[in-house]
Parts: structure tokens; C-alpha cells; sequence
């Protein structure tokens, strides 16, 4: 029997969540529901979000009540929300519904397995999007595309239901036929540029035209190699040199999520990142000095962060 998925369900209205609900809500607005808390509902209703100037008024469903099984559930919170996201999401999880985390990092859909069952989690990333939030407002000049894919089923039927959905509704996508070594390139490049871009305050026209910072993120990218080799995962300097051409395309005043969260004074993801990095060196007896000072530098910059009144 062919799965069909009818609506997708989102948990995080940050700037990835807010520009997939927006092109879902374009297609059809009955495509897309926002899980969210009774609070938040209100405050969304009532100043509104927009995306690139435009105002959505999404249809919020209610976190932690009874509901109907949603087919499909996009999770696009930070990595440290996921545990709220997965109390958000359980009365909407069935039997037979679609689990996608668009979170950074490789964890999260051995975390959402825990909570859930493997049986329908597809693993998934976003590649591409040069999106900023500021407020309720999301810009982008490019949306990026989600890549997905079953861990160990390329063609199966919940990637086939997800596809001809994401057809349907205009989401860009990509779906591999390795989306493990996709993930840990994503990871790859995410190690490299999140975390300098962090420290040193640096828009992407930074990377566009600065070697030294260049060769600062290709270094700190690298320690993930020999893990990924260690994991499975056949990683090399060719996927290293394949990142460089994407954030090379990127709009020059975009910023990465993790730069967005330092200026904003909010809880980074450097443990999805450097600190991975560290603890799967440390398993396989791996050095990972680089990773190993921007954990402490990044660390020290949220310690730092003024005390909010």
C-alpha cells in the first residue's frame, strides 16, 4: 500500500522551520500545521511571522495535547530544545508517522529512536540556506534544500511518500543513495564553519575572500575525517573541497546558525559539534587539538555572554 502524506507537522519555527513552513503554506496552507505551546501560539498570532517581508499566520496545533497521528513531522529546533520538541511532538506521533530532524550534528535521530522506534525515522539535513532570524522575522536569499534518506532502505516506502510530497508541495530536496556519509559531510562542514564563524564574528564574504580563516575552518573540518574513516563513514579531501564551493555561493551578509546564536546571546551547539568531535576521538585514540580549543573558546564566549535583566 502507497503511503500518502497529506499535511507535514513542524516543531521549531526558527529560520530553517520558518522558511519550509513558508513554502509549504504557499502551495497549500492546509500542507502545513506548527506544533507550539499555548504561549507561543499567542505571541505568534498576535505579532505574526514573516518571512522575506511576508506575513504567515500558520495554523498552530497545540504542543502536549491529545491529537490525530501526524504522517509526517519535521523537527527544526536547536540541538539543545530537542528533548522540549520531543515532549512537544509525542501526542502527534503514531504508529506510522514520518520522523525527519533537520537538527545539525549526528545524534539526533539515535536520540529521536530512543523515544520512538527506528522504524520511521528518516535520517535528514539542510544544505544550502543562508536564512536569518531576527525577532520573529526570517530572511534568506537562498532556502537551501532538505536531503534525506533511509538508513538502510534507499528506496523505502517512507521515502517515497516523502518525496512525492515534498513534489508536490515545491520543497526543495535531494535524496542521495548514502545519506549516512551525507550527514557526516554536513557534520563535516558544519565542524569547520560554524564554529570559526562563531569566534571570529565572521559573515560568510568572510570566507569568500579571507585565506587565513579558510584554512582555519579546513583544519578544524579535517580532525573529523580519520573519525569518520573509524565509523564507517568514507570521508575525504574531496568532500572538504566539495563545502568550499557551496559557501562559496552563499549570500556574502549570511550568517551560520552558530554566529546568529553568539550575537544573540543564546546557547550554541558547539556540543553537537567540537565536543562530538572530541568524544569520538577520544573512542578511537584519535587527536582533535583544533576542536579541542574551539569547544573552550566557544565555551568561554557563552560564559561571557551579558547577564539579561
Amino acid at each position: 500500500m502507497v503511503k500518502t502524506i497529506r499535511k507535514a507537522h513542524i516543531s521549531g519555527l526558527g529560520a530553517v522551520g520558518s522558511v519550509y513552513a513558508s513554502i509549504l503554506y504557499e502551495h497549500d496552507r492546509e500542507s502545513v500545521k506548527v506544533i507550539v505551546d499555548a504561549e507561543r501560539a499567542r505571541r505568534y498570532q498576535a505579532q505574526g511571522v514573516t518571512v522575506n517581508g511576508k506575513r504567515y499566520d500558520f495554523d498552530y496545533v497545540i504542543s502536549q495535547t491529545p491529537a490525530e497521528p501526524a504522517d509526517l513531522i519535521l523537527i527544526a529546533v536547536k540541538g539543545n530544545q530537542l528533548e522540549e520538541s520531543i515532549e512537544s511532538i509525542r501526542p502527534f506521533v503514531g504508529e506510522n508517522t514520518i520522523l525527519m530532524s533537520l537538527l545539525n550534528g549526528i545524534s539526533s535521530e539515535d536520540i529521536l529512536a530512543g523515544e520512538f522506534g527506528d522504524a520511521h525515522i528518516l535520517h535528514a539535513f539542510v544544505v544550502g540556506t543562508d536564512a536569518i532570524r531576527e525577532g520573529l522575522d526570517t530572511r534568506y536569499g537562498n532556502k537551501g534544500k532538505i536531503v534525506f534518506g533511509h538508513r538502510y532502505q534507499a528506496d523505502s516506502a517512507d521515502v517515497q511518500a516523502v518525496k512525492a510530497f515534498f513534489d508536490r508541495t515545491g520543497v526543495p530536496y535531494s535524496n542521495p543513495s548514502d545519506i549516512m556519509k551525507e550527514q557526516w559531510w554536513k557534520f563535516l562542514m558544519n565542524v569547520g564553519i560554524n564554529q570559526t564563524s562563531a569566534i571570529l564574528r565572521a559573515p560568510y564574504k568572510v570566507y569568500h575572500n579571507v585565506q587565513e580563516i579558510r584554512d582555519l575552518m579546513m583544519s578544524a573540518a579535517r580532525e573529523v575525517l580519520p573519525i569518520a574513516q573509524k565509523e564507517g563513514i568514507n570521508l575525504n579531501e574531496e568532500d572538504i573541497a566539495n563545502f568550499l564551493e557551496i559557501i562559496d555561493t552563499l549570500s556574502p551578509d549570511g550568517k551560520t546558525s552558530m554566529l546568529q546564536d553568539v550575537e544573540a546571546g543564546r546557547k550554541t551547539e558547539v556540543e553537537l559539534f567540537a565536543e562530538t568531535v572530541i568524544q569520538l576521538g577520544q573512542k578511537h585514540g584519535i587527536p582533535t587539538p583544533v576542536n579541542e580549543v574551539l569547544f573552550r573558546m566557544i565555551r568561554t564566549i557563552e560564559k561571557s555572554y551579558p547577564t539579561r535583566s
